[in-house]
């Protein structure tokens, strides 16, 4: 079993002190329900909380399982409970005011949290922690590097050899989530937006991938049915001369990498696009040049987006009238993290974050042409961490 190191816990709880104590000087307590920030502070993902008193040590609070929270953490002080009763015994004086994850914390789960911690007002603390775990450590990108070339092994080497005319989308799909967990895949796709579900990532053959959906995302796909948005269709098969769009996720102990492989099935697409793709390859290498420290997500988009002229802006990054607002989004134990390459995002950049650059644009009965891959911010550029290959991998 992989614990997260206690050095590792430790430095992430001082920081988390340090950016809450600059974003609000008079904050008190802080308190974390959910699963992700729980596993991000303690090692553990367990039905529980984190209080984080300012002046005191925080307390990691379980209800189930108890057990498995001191089997897989280095966490320092860790409490059962029965209710949320157990642990108010514990707090020595309550706050006026808390710091909860307003974004993710349902009102159910805090009408019951409040009826034993009645504090009068809530201020949201999302932001701050977002800040802390936007930079990685090396011992985060150690495992995010190990995702990426997993996801570069997986969608430059072995899904030329996996597409065969007539399998379906969803076949695929079945077929590269087998793969990527026999490669070490975590097997999990989180995103922090709102009720996503997603499995494995989009896989589209042709058309498919213009299909639209409520994915924030520039691709579609119809997926298995309206219950079920997700993998492929079972009905499109592949056929000669179709483009394969494969946009997935792949993960290590918790870490995630972003990619998306294009395939021209059969036979080469019509040469614009294939100029379209190309262009989309180069507007990647570019935002890759300016992922430096002090460089701002804002001004990025900006220059890509004012150097595009109309005719390439028609259907870039989604396609008709379901376009995306992004160039790339900051990655790690979700999908989709800030910061993020879109307007307003205006602090600078630091060393030790991670992107995925995902430039894309829809071309009419042929497909979602593009690219994207996973960078980490150094000096000297994105360095790309899940493989270099430009795309249209011919398999014919």
């Amino acid at each position: 079993m992989k614990k997260t190191p206690v050095s590792e816990l430790d430095n992430r709880m001082r920081r988390f002190n340090e950016i809450m104590s600059k974003s609000d000087p008079e904050w008190d307590m802080a308190v974390i329900f959910s699963n992700i920030n729980l596993f991000y502070f303690t090692g553990t993902m367990q039905d529980g909380m984190l209080i984080i008193p300012r002046d005191e040590e925080p307390t990691l609070w379980v209800r189930r399982s108890y057990q498995r929270a001191l089997d897989e953490s280095l966490f320092s002080d860790i409490k059962p409970m029965n209710s949320y009763r157990d642990a108010a015994r514990d707090v020595n004086k309550l706050p006026d005011t808390l710091h909860l994850e307003t974004e993710v914390v349902p009102l159910a789960l805090y009408q019951r949290f409040h009826k034993h911690f009645p504090f009068n007002n809530f201020k949201p603390l999302d932001s701050s922690i977002a800040a802390v775990r936007a930079v990685k450590s090396e011992y985060e990108l150690s495992l995010m590097r190990k995702s990426g070339r997993i996801h570069q092994h997986v969608l430059e080497e072995i899904v030329p050899h996996i597409l065969c005319e007539g399998m379906s989308e969803a076949n695929l799909a079945a077929k590269l989530f087998t793969v990527l967990v026999d490669e070490g895949h975590h097997g999990l796709t989180r995103f922090g937006m709102f009720d996503t579900e997603i499995v494995v990532g989009h896989v589209g053959f042709g058309e498919s991938s213009l299909y639209p959906t409520y994915f924030d995302g520039a691709s579609g796909t119809y997926g298995l049915s309206p219950a079920a948005p997700v993998l492929g269709s079972r009905d499109r098969k592949l056929r000669e001369g179709d483009l394969v769009f494969v946009d997935v996720g792949c993960g290590v102990d918790g870490y995630n990498t972003d990619k998306t492989m294009t395939y021209m099935f059969g036979g080469p697409l019509p040469q614009h696009a294939i100029e379209a793709h190309q262009k989309c390859v180069e507007i990647q290498n570019e935002i890759a040049t300016m992922l430096k420290p002090g460089a701002v997500p804002s001004q990025i988009y900006g220059k890509i987006m004012d150097n595009l002229d109309d005719e390439f802006l028609e259907n870039f990054m989604g396609f008709g009238k379901r376009k995306v607002k992004f160039l790339g989004h900051g990655i790690g134990l979700l999908i989709d993290e800030t910061p993020v390459i879109a307007e307003r995002f205006d602090e600078p950049l630091q060393e030790g974050m991670v992107f995925a650059v995902e430039p894309k644009k829809g071309i009419k009965n042929i497909g979602m042409v593009g690219i994207e891959n996973t960078f980490i911010v150094t000096s000297g550029g994105g360095e790309c961490i899940t493989g270099n290959n430009p795309g249209l991998i011919p398999v014919f």
